[in-house]
């Protein structure tokens, strides 16, 4: 459920105190790694520009196409638990938005287990795939060939970070769910961004 950063901070009183540490510890960790994951898209335009006026004015470079590809994988990846602590992710709202806040509570932190276990499963894969990498020295099949494993490692690293978000904020539905006033909270709060929107 969507609440502002200040409604966030409240809730976490509801939680006992080592809890509430983790999650604003795993939410600090994700808002640096996110903000540093917004300058790579940066970084791939750059190297898309680069690519774009060698082949126009010199020679083709070959490994201008999958680096930026590296660094778009690298973006998202990195910039998912940010976008999942902002709740900046895409929602289907076809029922969930008539739904009250309580009601939105108890299906996300029904929901959220499975993209918990999706995620385990998928870092299992990666950490597999990451090991094979590094013991095998694995490379792109690509004319440049560059190795794997950075890119690799950043997935798995970018994967657990969505695992610990995904803990977080089932903690912090939690924590939602034992406030007392939920539904009349919420209700003001739409109440009063009516009343700002229509002055």
């Amino acid at each position: 459920m969507q609440i502002s950063q200040d409604e966030a901070n409240r809730t976490l009183d509801y939680l006992p105190s080592p809890l509430a540490a983790y999650v604003r510890f795993v939410e600090s960790i994700n808002y640096y790694v996110g903000r540093f994951a917004m300058y790579l898209i940066f970084v791939m335009l750059g190297v898309l520009v680069y690519s774009s006026i060698s082949k126009t004015f010199f020679f083709p470079s070959l490994w201008t196409l999958e680096m930026a590809q590296f660094a778009m994988v690298a973006y998202y990846m990195l910039g998912g638990p940010y976008s999942m602590q902002l709740n900046g992710h895409v929602r289907m709202d076809l029922l969930y938005g008539d739904w009250s806040p309580r009601t939105k509570t108890l299906v996300d932190c029904f929901t959220v287990l499975f993209l918990m276990v999706y995620l385990g499963v998928l870092l299992y894969g990666g950490i597999s795939s990451t090991t094979y990498a590094f013991e095998y020295g694995e490379r792109s099949y690509s004319a440049w060939r560059p190795y794997m494993w950075p890119i690799k490692t950043t997935m798995c690293i970018a994967i657990f970070l969505m695992i610990l978000q995904a803990t977080a904020v089932l903690l912090k539905d939690i924590a939602t769910l034992r406030m007392p006033s939920i539904d009349k909270n919420s209700t003001d709060n739409k109440e009063n961004t009516h009343q700002e929107n229509n002055q």
